[in-house]
């Protein structure tokens, strides 16, 4: 006698999806930017206030890098292009 068995399985799956406002304007630190410089850029381009502006500039001196904003990548992509025009070094993360 030959038994069949019919066996059916389920398995659950678990996928990371990226919000498309989850992403970050992150400028890292370099030798030839000023303090004025950065905060002048931060304040006219991120619409940051300058207290704001100063306390990202700091960020970045002492830890090498500083998320300057978050939000929606089309919101971010003309303000990195903006900051690396200025020769701020700027890149846009997930």
């Amino acid at each position: 006698m030959k038994i069949t068995f019919n066996i059916e399985t389920q398995e659950e799956v678990k996928v990371d999806v990226k919000l498309t406002e989850d992403w970050s304007l992150v400028v890292y630190n370099d030798d030839h930017n000023t303090f004025d410089h950065v905060i002048e850029m931060l304040v006219n381009v991120c619409g940051h206030t300058v207290l704001q502006a100063e306390q990202c500039a700091m960020i970045v001196h002492f830890k090498g890098k500083c998320t300057v904003k978050s939000g929606a990548y089309d919101k971010l992509e003309p303000m990195c292009t903006s900051l690396l025009e200025a020769d701020i070094t700027a890149e846009i993360e997930p």
